[in-house]
């Protein structure tokens, strides 16, 4: 804790530093002012709007988990479950990667449907994030999370490739359409084949609009406070504005995570599937501002595809002006407390089996307290 008599003096060192550096402001605003000439109004159209999300991780809420078990699980909005598999951190990548395969050497999973279009056969073909075979470093859960974005990118190919859309349909993905967990230029080709998917939907009179949307991004991040003090996107309707690519490549740590098909040059685009615009879905002017990638291939067709996003945001509950698709996806995709209750159970069995004859010590020692310190808020 800072004494009380250092208050001042760091008061006053934060306040001549800001002051020292306040060129820093005065760069982004300018860095944002053209962009108040190039805000749109929304316009809404109806449509339908699917959102597919994979199971948090992170939310993880067992209590006994030695072995760190987790739950790879992808839903949609309508509740339809697509994938369901556990790993966990020392998993074998081998038998993980052969579990995508048939005897016949057939892909029998959306990921290893995904692995065949993309001319890979092992895990560790298509990302490099993979433990490697034989290596002496403990495992490290990094690479779940990995393989959970790796399944969700499949799943969204194997909907657009599969489903027999019965109207114009938005799919709303949970994230940027951006990703370097794949190998080499992969994503670059993974993005190419859901375009080709799309077209054959064109084809048939179906038009296919495809969005990532996310909760944070560091480019808004690094404007925000210029965007507010320039006015842009404070305005009574629902807008957008296109985010010019210099603006990303200046908030990214690495440019190439900005660098879309647009401005490649000489370099190939290897992360980038689509082009950032901010978007306010709400008719105040301080409502909230939201990243949205709008897929390469359609970004001429921002203001059809955003009026089609409108129209499912304003019904966002319970956050606000925020996808209801998107909102529902996550509910079902979320572990509730008797999820976790079942889940805790299939682990203790699956532990009693492991240990045959000394089950009765796990039951033993499920008994000691876990928590000892608790005692010291015990009371009368």
């Amino acid at each position: 804790m800072i004494h009380p008599d250092e208050q001042d003096t760091v008061k006053k060192a934060i306040s001549d530093r800001i002051h020292q550096d306040s060129h820093l402001l005065t760069s982004l605003r300018d860095d944002v002012r053209p962009l108040l000439g190039q805000t749109h109004r929304i316009q809404p159209r109806q449509t339908t709007a699917l959102s597919l999300v994979a199971t948090d991780g992170g939310q993880n809420q067992v209590v006994f988990d030695p072995f760190l078990v987790q739950l790879i699980r992808v839903v949609d909005s309508a509740n339809n479950a697509y994938f369901t598999d556990v790993v966990t951190p020392a998993s074998d990548i081998d038998e993980l990667s052969r579990s995508h395969w048939d005897g016949h050497s057939q892909p029998q999973t959306e990921l290893g449907r995904m692995m065949q279009a993309l001319d890979v056969k092992h895990l560790r073909e298509l990302s490099a994030m993979f433990p490697k075979a034989g290596s002496d470093n403990p495992p490290s859960p990094r690479w779940v999370e990995v393989y959970r974005e790796l399944v969700e990118w499949a799943v969204l190919l194997e909907i657009v490739n599969t489903t027999r859309f019965g109207s114009d349909t938005l799919l709303v993905f949970d994230g940027l359409l951006r990703s370097k967990v794949f190998r080499g230029n992969l994503f670059n080709r993974f993005a190419w084949l859901l375009s080709e998917a799309m077209k054959k939907h064109w084809h048939q009179r179906r038009k296919i609009y495809l969005v990532g949307l996310a909760k944070h991004s560091k480019v808004l991040t690094r404007y925000r406070l210029a965007m507010a003090l320039e006015g842009i996107l404070q305005t009574p309707y629902p807008a957008y504005v296109e985010v010019p690519r210099a603006l990303e490549e200046a908030a990214y740590t690495h440019a190439d995570y900005a660098r879309g098909d647009d401005i490649a040059g000489d370099r190939l685009n290897r992360f980038v599937a689509g082009k950032m615009f901010f978007v306010k879905f709400g008719s105040r002017p301080h409502d909230p501002i939201w990243p949205v990638d709008i897929f390469e291939p359609m970004r001429n067709q921002a203001a059809i595809v955003l009026g089609h996003l409108l129209s499912d945001a304003v019904n966002g509950f319970p956050v606000p002006f925020y996808p209801l698709c998107l909102q529902r996806a996550h509910e079902n995709a979320a572990l509730v407390d008797f999820d976790y209750s079942l889940l805790q159970d299939h682990i203790i069995d699956s532990i009693r089996s492991l240990l045959g004859e000394n089950g009765l010590d796990l039951d033993a020692f499920r008994l000691q307290d876990t928590d000892p310190s608790q005692a010291r808020y015990w009371t009368e």
